[in-house]
């Protein structure tokens, strides 16, 4: 291909100079894109391809409006393109051009997407650094973690659209593949000197004051300093401008938020569904705002609940007057309908790229910011309420003036861009003002002419008009171009008419140009100095729209309590978590919900949950941590009544999703999840395990449940249980109640008929009320399950009857059989087992006879060094000779010190031994 000159030259040598993936090149009116970007562009955007000669080559193009450059733009990015951008300039040589910006997902402005759109930083130290900023608000956040569980919880917390790798975290293969396949962001390489703590912590007290690291308690956070260091870079390099909007850098830490691992936020469906999908999410139930701030402040509060009692009480306060006041409710919400989103006008400000409107929308806000806080002062239990002082945070003088001074420069009704004119008041600036003056007069002494140059010549078809080509010019038809006057200069002929000027009109065209340029460079001047002005006051915007959007939150929580029949809950700085007739919120949306009380506390703080599938125990525990989540953003919660002590964490082990491709198995999954809760939770914390151990076989499985249950409520563990609810089908660990102080058995009731079967055993259920009919009846009540009824549910399912006929008749085979059917620890009638006995805590043979008391006969058991220390007896006749060794291991075993997955390779082993 011969090498491109031309606008298609300039536009290649510039694609080479850019680190982006595509280039948006303006030439006159269009930005155009030329060769494979062209193609791409047009693919994606569904452009249509035209062809650009340069010199005897033809190459692809295709083009957009200036004007219309921001939603194709914003449609690339969001497709993860970056886009660097070169603008027209004019010389005195004629045009030039340059990449002014490069616009990435991370740094992208213009947004469909009212929630945050956050660039992460990594950086990996003796901690893991994080910072998190959104460009389109401005916020600023960095913490530090422990290790690379807690890195994927916080990426899954703030949902990163652009994610940069310290230089060590790039180098790792294993860690690059898991940021690519866990979460949406793309994955960009900066600098490897902006990583650099020295540089690092130079830019942050560049950007955020000299005393700022030390005062927010970052001082020593390498890595946190490293990480938000490179996040300033990369946004100073991309060229989009937004740094004057980041005035404030927060630290976040453990001891703020509730410690939410991704696992339970995907679990607990916080802010989309286990499918992908909002509708359907907590969030999606409980969103009741009205504006863009307000959702993404809910969003926010509900990925990082808060631990402090005093935030959450203001709040508590402030959604329990809300829901007191419903007239002053409503008016609120209809004020704030009309808000505009300062956070990100503030950013756009400061990138220059807000416009007039922006402006005049920012001035109709702040003004609505005072009527807002006059509904509250106007209100008695709001104006005793948090809200009053809420709303007196960013300073009222302070918006009262901007506001006054915005009103008093941009018109009520500007035009959509600068270059219309029309957008200064008059009275603003004198200059302009006897610009637009002359300027005004120069135009009225045009419109004017007609008339005159009618009266004066008799021309009746005459009319004065002005276009690009010609100017302003006399347009006198053909019929009547006999009458004109002699200092008449024709300029042009058409079909019917002609066109002349005159010198008066020539020498009032070159006055009105003047003054036209004149006067756009006094209103350009002068909006550009509002607008770097309301940059300056980006701290105060960013401080009204928060407080406008937490507003905005506690009124949406006050609807839902309303509407639903919520409570507010009581919160303790205890253990307890008390609910009277609890809900699950989402649920309750969708059916006729069956409430349950729940009650936990010291001296009950592990609840081994048992009762059918398909019965509500997954429900059950569901709603219980998302009580507890309710109640730690402030909000009420689905119940009568709550007690609700706060938690440090709160932890799930619920389903699971096969990661095959990942060469990881479910049961590995549940495995991993499982160790990440035995290693994190405290005392403090709430964990949700359903069905640990069921995708491993059945004793393997029932060995890793017992041991949970055991370690997570202290009996192997020297520090202070959880709160923990334990669903499970191994009916053998509700025995752990009468061994374990602190555990407790609950189940979901069954309605079976007087004189009913077990409900497996019957043939299939009937409607006509015969003894097979069960009912599940929701209803959580003290004390074990008796059984599961597994083969009743397949029928619920929709099992196909023949497959339900013969499950029922292999069930009653198998016990016929005296197959091992353990039931609350005890093993069936004629069944000879080895069972563990829970008062001596050691391994025995059992054969249990009629009365199921499971004592052994005396001659079936042996001497003791016989049977393990001796090598020989029915321990080892039916496990064969390393039964001793591997009871030997179990007994020097330390399970204290011994990790879990470590522990169930042990266990794994001895399996294999004793096959």
């Amino acid at each position: 291909m011969t090498e491109a000159t031309g606008i298609v030259g300039e536009f290649f040598s510039l694609k080479d100079g850019a680190d982006a993936d595509l280039l948006a090149m303006q030439v006159g009116d269009f930005y155009e894109f030329f060769g494979a970007d062209a193609e791409t562009v047009a693919d994606e955007l569904d452009l249509q391809v035209s062809q650009k000669s340069s010199h005897g080559s033809s190459y692809p193009m295709a083009g957009v409006p200036v004007n219309e450059l921001t939603p194709y733009l914003t449609a690339l990015v969001e497709r993860g393109y970056h886009v660097a951008v070169a603008d027209q300039h004019e010389t005195d040589d004629g045009h030039a051009r340059k990449v002014e910006k490069i616009v990435t997902p991370g740094t992208l402005l213009s947004t469909t997407d009212a929630g945050a759109r956050y660039l992460a930083a990594i950086v990996e130290g003796e901690a893991w650094g994080l910072a998190f900023a959104d460009v389109t608000t401005g916020e600023f956040f960095v913490t530090q973690v422990a290790d690379r569980d807690a890195v994927f919880s916080e990426l899954y917390r703030f949902d990163p659209a652009e994610v940069l790798p310290g230089p060590t975290v790039r180098a790792d293969d294993e860690m690059i593949e898991r940021l690519r396949e866990r979460t949406d962001a793309s994955v960009s390489l900066h600098a490897t000197e902006a990583f650099a703590p020295g540089r690092a912590r130079h830019r942050l007290r560049e950007q955020f004051g000299t005393e700022t690291i030390e005062s927010v308690g970052i001082g020593d956070a390498e890595s946190a300093i490293a990480a938000g260091g490179a996040v300033l870079s990369y946004v100073e390099e991309t060229g989009q401008g937004v740094l004057a909007s980041m005035t404030r850098l927060q630290r976040y830490g453990a001891s703020d938020h509730v410690e939410l691992d991704a696992t339970t936020q995907r679990n607990l469906e916080l802010t989309e569904t286990m499918r992908g999908e909002r509708t359907g999410s907590l969030l999606d139930t409980i969103d009741h705002t009205v504006t863009s701030a307000g959702t993404r402040t809910l969003r926010a509060w509900l990925q990082r609940p808060r631990r402090s009692r005093e935030t959450l009480d203001r709040r508590g306060d402030s959604v329990e007057a809300l829901a007191t006041e419903a007239m002053a409710r409503e008016r609120l919400r209809d004020v704030l309908g009309d808000a505009y989103d300062l956070e990100r006008l503030a950013s756009k400000a400061a990138s220059g790229s807000a416009d007039a409107r922006d402006l005049r929308a920012a001035v109709d806000t702040l003004e609505l910011f005072e009527t807002v806080r006059a509904i509250v002062r106007e209100t008695p239990t709001l104006a005793e309420s948090p809200l009053s002082t809420w709303l007196d945070e960013p300073d009222p003088a302070a918006v009262a003036t901007l506001a006054a001074d915005l009103d008093a420069a941009i018109v009520d009704d500007p035009p959509g861009t600068i270059t219309e004119g029309g957008i200064i008041r008059e009275g603003y600036d004198a200059e302009l003002d006897e610009v637009i003056d002359e300027h005004e007069t120069a135009l009225e002494w045009i419109e004017t002419l007609p008339e005159r140059e009618q009266r004066e010549h008799g021309i009746t078809h005459l009319s004065v008009d002005r276009n690009k080509t010609d100017g302003y010019y006399i347009q006198v038809g053909k019929s009547e171009t006999g009458k004109v006057p002699d200092h008449y200069e024709n300029v042009k002929t058409l079909k019917n008419s002609e066109r002349y000027t005159i010198a008066e009109l020539t020498e009032r065209e070159r006055k009105i140009f003047r003054l036209e340029e004149r006067r756009h460079d006094l209103e350009r001047q002068c909006f550009e100095e509002l607008r770097e002005a309301v940059a300056d006051h980006a701290d105060l915007l960013q401080g009204v729209g928060q407080a406008l959007a937490a507003v905005d939150v506690m009124a949406a929580l006050a609807t839902h309590a309303v509407r639903n029949d919520w409570t507010r809950p009581t919160l303790r700085d205890s253990r307890a978590l008390d609910v009277e007739a609890g809900r699950h919120p989402v649920v309750e949306q969708t059916t006729e919900f069956v409430p349950n009380d729940l009650r936990m506390d010291d001296d009950r703080r592990f609840l081994i949950v048992t009762g059918p599938n398909m019965s509500g125990k997954s429900t059950y525990m569901r709603q219980a941590a998302l009580i507890v989540l309710l109640a730690q953003i402030g909000s009420f919660v689905p119940a009568r009544s709550a007690e609700v002590g706060l938690v440090d964490g709160i932890y799930t082990r619920v389903g699971a999703l096969d990661e095959l491709a990942q060469g990881r198995s479910t049961f590995m999954v549940e495995m991993q999840e499982l160790a990440n809760i035995l290693h994190s939770a405290t005392e403090d914390s709430l964990v949700i395990l359903d069905e640990v151990g069921r995708g491993t076989a059945t004793y393997d499985g029932v060995s890793i449940a017992w041991a949970a249950t055991e370690y997570l409520s202290s009996a192997q563990s020297a520090s202070p249980s959880p709160k923990t609810l334990f669903a499970t089908h191994y009916h053998e660990l509700t025995t752990l109640a009468d061994h374990i102080s602190g555990v407790e058995n609950v189940h979901v009731a069954v309605d079976e008929p007087a004189g009913g079967t077990d409900g497996d055993d019957a043939g299939p259920p009937t409607t006509d009320g015969a003894d097979d009919d069960v009912t599940f009846l929701r209803t959580v009540r003290d004390g074990p399950a008796d059984r599961s009824y597994g083969v009743h549910v397949a029928t619920l399912a929709g099992v196909p009857d023949p497959v339900v006929s013969r499950a029922r008749e292999v069930l009653r085979k198998l016990r016929a059989d005296e197959a091992i059917d353990v039931q609350n620890g005890r093993a069936s009638e004629e069944t000879r087992q080895v069972v563990f006995d829970l008062d001596s805590g050691e391994l025995r043979e059992s054969d249990t006879d009629d009365s199921g008391t499971g004592d052994p006969p005396a001659d079936q058991m042996g001497d003791t060094d016989e049977t393990v220390g001796g090598g020989t007896g029915p321990i080892v006749d039916q496990f064969g000779e390393d039964a001793p060794a591997v009871l030997e291991a179990l007994e020097s075993l330390d399970i204290e010190e011994t990790p879990p997955v470590e522990l169930l390779g042990e266990v794994q082993e001895w399996q294999r031994r004793l096959e």
